[in-house]
């Protein structure tokens, strides 16, 4: 007999009840929040204010740690979301200018923001804490505001995103700071610089070993990884590095980032971020939901006073100090004003600063809502400060002396000027990143050696030589390298031929080997007495000297390997770009067929449209035996013509269904031979600095030039009046023959 279920005989979790009531007011807030055009962000707030404690005629959740622990694996995603589209490639391209700009800004409003804690008594730790949640602006608001606004390929706004970048990565360092700090209780000089070189040691040794042996991985198993197997490993490895993060002392959310960071510098780096985005999304939605609970209205209408106070320090703040920021570092004050003003808010790493205060117990329950209350102030004054900031910048350019007006551009210019790096400064930034690199990694293998090596061979005979036997010929390579391999070659030469430069590179040389034979010797006496130490080191030098090529011929290859995996990915697109297929963006040729009873019949190319609601080109028109190459806009279709066209995949699908609306019979798709899509590069030819009309390309090719790649930059469909310049790369379609002999030409 059928059985019935009842509420007596089903217990549903409170965990998935809690679940559930959490995603449905989320929906349901992001539906009222994208009417309203404001920012999902807020929606979400909103969301868990109302399903909180606070408010009984909505359904509240049972259980709030259940909801914490969903809560943490939010920022863990959002963190790994975030390294996803960090890279430290990014990082060495943003230059000084965003370096400076973030640099002033969060130095500025940690001060501040300690300083105005302290006035309103609310101890060191809440201070400190206050001080770092004002500091970093939120990413996730100011892109979209952006987007918005249509501002995004501004130049005021590479800088604001590469201040960001700068912000995100001193956020995740101040995060480190502040457990250190919250642990012991006390502003130690020495803990706190032992935490950074803790940090910067860990750092670089996840990021070295991620390099070396994830991109590889990643694609030995390429044809194995389905979209749901990469996504599966793909996490798996950010849990990993979150165990990793935690076991040494960091929190899971640097890991998720650490690993994020790593999967970016990967050839799959797109599309794991295409797959992450709905995890990302989902856990997001949690966490930010789960902000908005921890809102007190009892305890906002308390401090109504401190949240205005701190509304106007983050806007006046922020906006001040990246304007000051931005003016040091060279910017025009039309463009500082507007990155000033772009950074005047707080958001989502405040939330998990804000979160990390709470979980360690170190700061007060107010300062929880208060965050939240001013994040969600300044997310929505963000469009209006962005809108603002050039008729501000234009007024103040009015209104200021003329002679202010006159030294900032004055030191703009000169400081754009100054691009000149001298030999010294290479020389020593190659021997300093030599040095450094390959300490960390010897520090590593010798202290990875000593907790797990060791301990299995102790117990043997020779177990403490097996032990060093394997240690030293692991670190071999790296020890030639940081003694012996040389760096900055042509710089090094040039500072030779100096007689009182002469010294100084002798000392340098000097310094790595005797750094080698500290390390070397090190390793031995853990392992042996001080004599055998000697005695090993003595056979050890000479080894080096008997066997150089060996050991450079490993290192390189072990070089060859990391530099390979990760450059892999900028090698991969400029290989993308430059395949000679028969479009740089994945077009091909396909024949359509006109209907016999279709309503386009008669009409004219130019009243059709076809090229600018598509972004299609008609290569040919084929008509009995007739055939029209590259027609002229006043040329008109009939029932029957065959069209050949040049598009992407979802270009011809779209113009197909266009002209599946209008005609009866199905086309059909053949490629077309005597017609051909064509690159050609302008090096040395004498149609440079001529438009395209002034060339007669068209002519001589009986073609048309549908695209232009320029600086890396493509133009689709120029007009003629467009002047050519020596490293374009033209894309033609036009007639086989014809091409073919201009190209001899």
């Amino acid at each position: 007999m059928p059985i019935f279920l009842t509420a007596s005989t089903v217990h549903l979790p409170n965990l998935i009840s809690d679940l559930g009531l959490i995603l449905v007011t989320a929906a349901i807030a992001v539906l009222i929040f994208r009417i309203l055009k404001q920012p999902l962000v807020l929606g979400y707030l909103v969301a868990g204010f109302l399903a909180g404690s606070e408010f009984d005629f909505f359904p509240t959740v049972k259980d709030m740690n259940s909801v914490k622990v969903w809560a943490e694996i939010g920022v863990i995603f959002l963190l790994f979301s975030l390294g996803l589209e960090f890279s430290f490639k990014k990082l060495m391209k943003v230059g000084g200018t965003a370096s400076i700009t973030a640099l002033t800004q969060i130095i500025t409003m940690v001060a501040l923001g300690y300083f105005v804690g302290q006035m309103m008594d609310w101890g060191k730790m809440n201070s400190l804490f206050l001080g770092v949640i004002l500091s970093i602006s939120s990413t996730t608001i100011i892109l979209k505001t952006f987007d918005e606004l249509g501002v995004k390929t501004q130049k005021f706004a590479g800088n604001v995103i590469g201040a960001l970048i700068v912000q995100d990565i001193l956020a995740i360092l101040m995060m480190v700071l502040l457990s250190t700090v919250a642990v012991s209780q006390q502003f130690s000089g020495s803990e706190l610089i032992q935490s950074v070189l803790k940090l910067v040691f860990f750092l670089t040794i996840w990021f070295v070993a991620g390099i070396f042996f994830i991109p590889t991985l990643l694609k030995k198993a390429k044809h194995l990884l389905t979209d749901e197997m990469l996504l599966i490993v793909s996490l798996a490895l950010c849990l990993l590095m979150v165990l990793f993060a935690a076991n040494v002392g960091f929190s899971p959310a640097l890991g998720a980032f650490i690993m994020g960071s790593i999967i970016a510098e990967t050839t799959q780096a797109e599309h794991i971020e295409h797959l992450v985005k709905p995890v990302k999304d989902l856990f997001g939605a949690v966490f930010f939901v789960s902000v908005g609970m921890l809102i007190d209205p009892e305890m906002l209408l308390k401090y109504a006073f401190p949240v205005g106070i701190l509304t106007l320090v983050v806007i006046l703040g922020q906006s001040l100090s990246s304007t000051i920021g931005a003016l040091l570092s060279g910017q025009p004050l039309k463009q500082s004003i507007q990155t000033g003003m772009s950074l005047s808010q707080i958001g989502e790493f405040s939330f998990i600063i804000a979160t990390l205060g709470m979980t360690l117990n170190v700061t007060s329950d107010f300062l929880y809502p208060i965050v939240v209350a001013v994040s969600a102030i300044t997310t929505f004054t963000t469009p209006f400060m962005v809108k603002f900031s050039t008729p501000l910048s234009i007024f103040l350019e009015k209104k200021l002396p003329r002679r202010w007006v006159k030294k900032i551009e004055r030191y703009s210019a000169n400081t754009e000027a100054i691009k000149s790096v001298s030999t010294w400064q290479i020389v020593l930034k190659a021997y300093l990143t030599q040095v450094i690199i390959h300490s960390i990694i010897i520090v590593a293998i010798i202290l990875l050696s000593s907790k797990y090596i060791l301990p299995l061979v102790e117990d043997s005979r020779f177990g403490n030589a097996i032990a060093a036997l394997i240690t030293v010929v692991i670190l071999s390579p790296f020890l030639w390298a940081l003694s012996l391999r040389r760096v900055a070659v042509e710089q090094v030469q040039e500072l030779m031929q100096v007689r009182k430069y002469q010294g100084p590179i002798i000392v340098l040389v000097f310094f790595r080997i005797a750094l080698t034979l500290f390390y070397f010797g090190f390793v031995l006496n853990e392992f042996f007495s001080p004599v055998i130490a000697i005695i090993a080191l003595v056979i050890g030098i000479v080894s080096y000297i008997l066997f150089p090529k060996k050991l450079h011929s490993f290192y390189n290859k072990i070089e060859g390997h990391f530099l390979k995996n990760f450059n892999d990915r900028e090698i991969t697109k400029q290989a993308n770009k430059r395949q000679n297929v028969l479009s740089p963006w994945d077009g091909h040729m396909a024949d359509l067929i006109i209907a016999k009873e279709s309503n386009l019949a008669g009409k004219t190319l130019e009243e059709l449209k076809i090229r600018e609601q598509f972004g299609i080109n008609i290569a040919s028109i084929k008509r009995g035996d007739v055939t029209i190459n590259i027609p002229i806009r006043t040329e008109r279709l009939f029932p029957g013509d065959e069209i050949n066209i040049i598009g992407t995949d979802e270009q011809v699908k779209l113009f197909k269904n266009f002209l599946d609306k209008h005609e009866i019979d199905e086309p059909e798709a053949f490629i077309k031979e005597d017609i051909i899509l064509q690159q050609l590069e302008l090096k040395n030819r004498v149609c440079i600095g001529k438009s395209i009309r002034e060339s007669q390309i068209r002519e001589k090719t009986h073609g048309i030039i549908v695209g232009i790649e320029r600086n890396g930059k493509r133009i689709l469909n120029p007009e003629s009046h467009w002047i050519l310049e020596s490293d374009d790369i033209l894309w033609i379609a036009g007639d086989r023959k014809k091409i073919n002999e201009f190209l001899k030409g």
